[in-house]
């Protein structure tokens, strides 16, 4: 496969979003920009209680001041899940795809799946996941993050055995976690959490759930106590905290996204861009089960194929979607490869009558360069297919 196209969006576009039958549904715009992105992707997404301050992390990535909506109300600003799309700034030949999703935990919200469903797909469409929230990590902060234990209820690994608990292969399959801490002003609680810094920054730490076997003064039993912990350990690969100190005076942050770097505290400054130049670093391509590499177009297709099940009341399934990504694109491929070989022999005809040897040899080598361009264009979906037997010629 060819990954030479990609895209600069000058501003985000709604990715996904509810219709009028309260289902979530991927828009058709959105759809269009990516499949006009041949090139690898990264895919960042951002997660977190709603009125926390996801957006603005999520426009620095963008290595813009303004872009996602920023909302100065207690009213949740992004609706949905919104696309950016700009070229990475430290991986050539590669995309780099932004998602801002909806804020959690808005209750005026009339679906209760509402906010599971938009996680879990933030889960299943990124190559890293950042967790965003305000104060501290503390024993409610890990409690909010209720939406990564329903993680094994909202996905699942193979189709075999649709009751089958498959969540130990998570791991295998799900991005990488940063927590992004706000407004942060309180020690680490040792009770919750394991912190151990891995970097000469006092803002970077490397996230360990803590397991221990301590009831919590509000009589929690040990398994539910832990059981955010565990889930957070076992489900991600790889996990990292930023601690983002107050970026500037309580009467200036309605106008974050415009102020001036003067009016906003240069620690703040500063672990943003350490932030930043972390997911640049190490955000991996986004892969699907078998480490085949995805492209804008094969993320468009993933988008759509994980929403149609979430909207059917079925589970979206890794394994069902390769399979799916795998017909989709060699059914491309077979149209691209007998587009090669109807092509060539149109052209033929401007010159007959020919000989039946000419004729044949000319068969025989449009049938090899369509054979060809099939296989450039499906390489990565191969083992998933027999379309090469399709090509009529």
């Amino acid at each position: 496969m060819k990954f030479n196209r990609h895209i600069n969006m000058d501003k985000p576009v709604c990715f996904i979003d509810t219709g009028s039958d309260g289902k979530l549904r991927v828009q058709q715009s959105a759809l269009q920009i990516l499949q006009q992105i041949q090139q690898p992707v990264v895919v960042v997404a951002v997660v977190g209680l709603y009125r926390t301050g996801k957006s603005y992390l999520m426009n620095r990535l963008a290595g813009k001041q303004s872009g996602f909506a920023l909302g100065s109300t207690i009213e949740s600003k992004t609706k949905g899940i919104w696309m950016w799309c700009v070229s990475h700034p430290t991986k050539a030949g590669t995309t780099l795809v932004l998602l801002d999703t909806e804020g959690l935990g808005d209750v005026d919200k009339g679906d209760p799946k509402h906010d599971t469903n938009i996680f879990s797909l933030a889960v299943l469409l990124s190559s890293t996941l950042v967790y965003n929230s305000r104060g501290t990590i503390d024993n409610k902060a890990v409690m909010d993050l209720q939406y990564v234990t329903e993680l094994s209820e909202c996905i699942k690994v193979k189709s075999s055995d649709e009751d089958a608990d498959d969540s130990s292969e998570f791991v295998k399959f799900f991005p990488s976690f940063i927590w992004a801490v706000r407004d942060f002003t309180l020690e680490l609680k040792i009770d919750v959490l394991i912190i151990t810094i891995t970097t000469s920054s006092c803002y970077c730490a490397e996230l360990f759930c803590y397991s221990s076997f301590l009831f919590s003064k509000h009589f929690i039993s040990v398994i539910e106590y832990n059981f955010p912990r565990d889930c957070i350990q076992k489900f991600f690969p790889s996990r990292k905290c930023f601690t983002f100190p107050f970026p500037t005076a309580p009467e200036n942050m309605s106008c974050l996204e415009s102020l001036n770097s003067a009016d906003i505290s240069s620690e703040f400054l500063k672990v943003t861009d350490h932030f930043c130049q972390f997911v640049f670093h190490d955000s991996c391509v986004k892969r699907l089960k078998d480490g085949y590499t995805v492209t804008g177009r094969v993320l468009g297709h993933l988008a759509k194929t994980y929403v149609d099940t979430i909207s059917s009341g079925a589970v979206p399934c890794l394994e069902n979607a390769v399979i799916a990504m795998a017909t989709i694109e060699n059914e491309a491929a077979v149209k691209e490869g007998l587009q090669v070989y109807q092509s060539g022999m149109e052209k033929l005809k401007d010159s007959f009558p020919l000989e039946l040897k000419d004729v044949s040899s000319e068969h025989q080598h449009l049938s090899s360069t369509a054979t060809q361009a099939f296989m450039n264009s499906c390489r990565d979906f191969i083992p998933y297919s027999q379309s090469l037997s399709n090509i009529p010629y």
